[in-house]
């Protein structure tokens, strides 16, 4: 079974750009997505953050339209834009009426090369984003999230968070900022996604007067250094503002081009819910599967959920439980480490795999269904695989097997592969964390 397996056009620029589009009459809209290989994979200490903040200034302007005009233009035509940053990738769109999407063409082809970073929009946009670091350190999962990923990853790049180090955004210069666009925003680095209501011949010539005479560009620097495997169980212990303590149980994971990525999507869907891949997606119910029930049925947690990024090298599986005010970390990691242990003592049934896969299954089909939608997976998967990996989706997901389960949670779902993370608020529970910090899994 494929997924959205209509044909696509997939055309490289003689600059390096690589277009994909993707007709769908369904709907007066066309979707613009542009999208460049760079993230926080590809910045070291001293400039963390700087993929992030790059964003940022792509909405300051260029000679052609200067700050503040963008957002007025889009609206004017009945669109809705956005951005992102993420480990792996940057990424732009524009959804309009057909009839407007030369629009997005002119838009993001000028500030591929020739966005301004004036210094004093530089200045304002660096008080923005250390405003916005500074409001995510009083968010507790953002303080243990990061606090276990920097315990995960010793050497990767990965053991940043996106938007970077506090010391880092405050010490960064307009050079840093201005290099670092001018060596990744290249149409060498980049893929050009568009899906909608067009005619394929006629799109092409106008992607190719947008965005052909632009110059390819060098080769970019990446970070190479591979994260060594994790040989013994790791543990943090996060205090700060708050009334809610917080589990985090981090395990490293294969990237998504790996064999053994599908059968831990399947994985997820059945011990915490499934999880959506697309960051603009939709979520459903995870109250049939077996962590919900062990650890919120029975008044361990609140809430539980889990999930696992797409990345070009090995991530994280990440299950995160809100504990419940009369329970405890201790109680939360026990009962966890219960399920798994259960897991990788006997495989699901069928029919727990086949609800597991149908879930996720449907929560693919929901991520799927909008034009903008389509224009994020078309543009996504060429990030870290192709179009083919998102086609295959389904049939790889239905094709994974109770032992396949079993075989990966003996594999991954370990204690020395794992990060215990423990968020207190203001110091309580001192003694119940340290208790908890003991791996028993």
């Amino acid at each position: 079974m494929a997924l959205a397996a209509s044909p696509i056009t997939r055309l490289p620029l003689s600059n390096g750009l690589l277009v994909l589009l993707k007709e769908i009459h369904t709907a007066p809209l066309i979707s613009h997505w542009i999208w460049y290989r760079v993230g926080s994979r590809d910045e070291v200490p001293g400039i963390t953050g700087i993929s992030h903040w790059v964003e940022h200034m792509q909405f300051k302007g260029t000679p052609q339209f200067p700050a503040g005009s963008l957002d007025r233009a889009i609206s004017r035509e009945g669109g809705f834009w956005n951005a992102l940053t993420h480990l792996d990738w940057t990424t732009y769109f524009e959804t309009l009426p057909a009839d407007k999407i030369d629009l997005a063409l002119r838009l993001e082809a000028d500030r591929m090369a020739n966005s301004l970073f004036a210094p004093d929009e530089l200045a304002s946009e660096r008080t923005v984003i250390i405003s916005e670091r500074q409001g995510n350190e009083n968010e507790p999962l953002f303080r243990l999230g990061e606090a276990v990923q920097a315990a995960a990853f010793r050497v990767h790049s990965y053991q940043h968070e996106v938007i970077g180090e506090l010391a880092d955004l405050q010490t960064m210069q307009r050079e840093d900022l201005l290099g670092h666009y001018q060596a990744y925003y290249v149409p060498s680095n980049a893929v050009l996604a568009i899906a909608g209501d067009f005619e394929t011949p006629s799109m092409v010539e106008r992607v190719r007067q947008a965005y052909e005479s632009i110059p390819p560009g060098d080769r970019p620097p990446r970070q190479t250094h591979t994260e060594p495997p994790q040989h013994e169980a790791r543990r943090v212990k996060v205090e700060g503002p708050g009334e809610t303590i917080f589990v985090q149980v981090s395990y490293h994971a294969p990237p998504a081009e790996q064999a053994d990525f599908m059968p831990l999507m399947a994985l997820d869907s059945l011990l915490s819910g499934p999880g959506n891949l697309n960051l603009f997606g939709e979520s459903i119910s995870n109250k049939t599967s077996r962590l919900y029930r062990t650890l919120v049925e029975r008044e361990r947690a609140i809430s539980v959920f889990g999930g696992l990024q797409a990345t070009i090298d090995p991530f994280l599986y990440t299950i995160i439980a809100i504990v419940h005010p009369n329970s405890s970390p201790d109680e939360v990691i026990t009962a966890l480490d219960g399920e798994i242990n259960r897991l990788q003592q006997a495989p699901p049934t069928a029919d727990d795999l086949t609800r597991a896969v149908k879930q996720a299954r449907a929560l693919m089909a929901y991520g799927s269904e909008r034009i903008t939608n389509q224009g994020f997976w078309l543009g996504f998967s060429e990030m870290f695989a192709s179009y083919e990996w998102y086609t295959s989706f389904l049939e790889r997901l239905e094709s994974v097997t109770p032992d396949d389960l079993q075989r990966v949670a003996q594999t991954y779902l370990q204690p020395h592969n794992r990060v215990l993370g423990v968020y207190l608020p203001d110091g309580e529970m001192t003694e119940q964390a340290d208790e908890a910090s003991t791996d028993g899994g």
